[in-house]
């Protein structure tokens, strides 16, 4: 019998994880999601789901939604994607995630069944997030989409109501080279009678979005065009300014669950947004994690994401910003640099996953750019040197990627 640890090196190397590998990871098609809920007897049927797809902001919208049903007294669970330390952030019931025994059961007897398929990490993990919510006898699970929509393994699920936060360019080797493309996929979640809630939109996405809700037949609410202020001063913990658009959208989705039956009265949205974090237990958006100097990370890792992080940037007062920064090989990392403040001083870097580019890499490609710094072969000497060279009142960023972010949760150097 394996230990959890054990377990997890299993999944990780049998197993071709998106999150390690990229690309080769990538499964199209849902024939391995329908083998596995046929075999555990449909357990997404057993409990009502909402549904969060987008580019940038399902993971806030998700966690802050299961935070307000919480709130609200529902047992909720939370399935999301990646996670930044454990595996068993993934998959949550009223914030608490899921327990290693069961992680080293569901694998321990059901591989025999599985191994055959050859389902990716993804497929694995979503079967195994929906048995632990019918087991667990959970009301309503709040299902992030893994990546795009209408051929992610999630997609199977029929739920009271569809959010696709917004579209930006991410995974364009999957989901298209046009923002029309990667809408069309998105918008593969939109599904008959099921309202919509689309945070934000652009020229280009929005008659895509208009044209299958049309196609399918339901109703689609766009969060830009709600003017209602439901709940006036509601305070959100999460802090990047990224969240005024995801609060409108959530503004704009809780009306609609009152009317498929929810009970979320006033008092529990406020609790909800304003304890986002500790109900859930959700990391990496615009999270302090030191002061004197300031040390802030964020898991932005595309150009609509750090376009996001840049503008906030801006907005801070400090004498000097530092910036530490890694990125993945498969993003647009010539937009992403063409982005990035002049004046920070940046420290190079990359997460310990295949995907990373190296750190020697960025840093020569920074460098044809303007950007001044030098590169670093792990994120913790990175951020290290960062607070080792800082004044009390410098300024320290951490991101690029989910990894890098990761890494330096899992470093704790931010505690030396």
């Amino acid at each position: 019998m394996m230990d959890y640890q054990e377990t997890l090196t299993y999944l990780y190397e049998q197993i071709p994880m998106f999150q390690r590998v990229g690309g080769s990871a990538y499964k199209e098609g849902l024939d391995n999601t329908l083998a596995l809920d046929a075999h555990f007897g449909h357990p997404h049927r057993q409990f009502r789901t909402i549904h969060v797809g987008g580019t940038n902001g399902k993971g806030s919208v998700s966690h802050t939604l299961a935070a307000i049903l919480q709130s609200a007294g529902y047992k909720t669970g939370l399935y999301t994607s990646p996670h930044l330390v454990d595996f068993r952030e993934r998959i949550r019931i009223n914030g608490t995630p899921i327990s290693k025994e069961y992680v080293v059961d569901f694998v321990e007897q059901e591989h025999n069944f599985f191994e055959p398929l050859h389902p990716s990490f993804f497929e694995l993990a979503t079967a195994m997030a929906f048995k632990y919510f019918a087991d667990e006898k959970v009301e309503v699970a709040i299902v992030e989409v893994g990546l795009g929509g209408r051929l992610d393994c999630t997609n199977i699920i029929v739920p009271d109501l569809s959010i696709i936060t917004n579209i930006s360019f991410d995974h364009v080797q999957f989901l298209g080279d046009t923002l029309a493309k990667i809408a069309s996929e998105k918008a593969g979640i939109i599904k008959t009678n099921i309202p919509v809630v689309i945070g934000e939109t652009t020229p280009e996405t929005k008659p895509v979005f208009l044209a299958k809700a049309n196609e399918v037949g339901t109703y689609i609410y766009f969060a830009e065009e709600n003017g209602r202020e439901d709940y006036p001063g509601v305070e959100y913990e999460l802090k990047g300014i990224y969240q005024e658009k995801n609060k409108r959208t959530l503004v704009t989705a809780l009306p609609l669950l009152n009317e498929a039956g929810y009970h979320i009265d006033e008092e529990s949205v406020r609790e909800g947004f304003a304890h986002v974090v500790e109900l859930t237990g959700l990391m990496g958006r615009w999270q302090k994690l030191h002061d004197n100097p300031t040390l802030i990370c964020d898991t932005g890792h595309n150009v609509g994401g750090i376009s996001y992080v840049v503008e906030q940037l801006r907005q801070q007062k400090y004498h000097q910003l530092r910036i530490v920064i890694g990125m993945v090989n498969d993003k647009d990392i010539s937009g992403i640099l063409s982005l990035l403040p002049r004046e920070a001083r940046y420290y190079f870097t990359q997460a310990n996953v295949n995907r990373a580019l190296p750190a020697n890499q960025l840093y020569e490609l920074a460098t044809k750019t303007g950007l001044i710094g030098r590169a670093y072969p792990d994120v913790k000497s990175a951020v290290k040197s960062a607070m080792q060279e800082s004044l009390p009142d410098d300024f320290i960023f951490v991101g690029g990627s989910n990894f890098i972010v990761a890494n330096l949760l899992e470093s704790k150097v931010f505690l030396d």
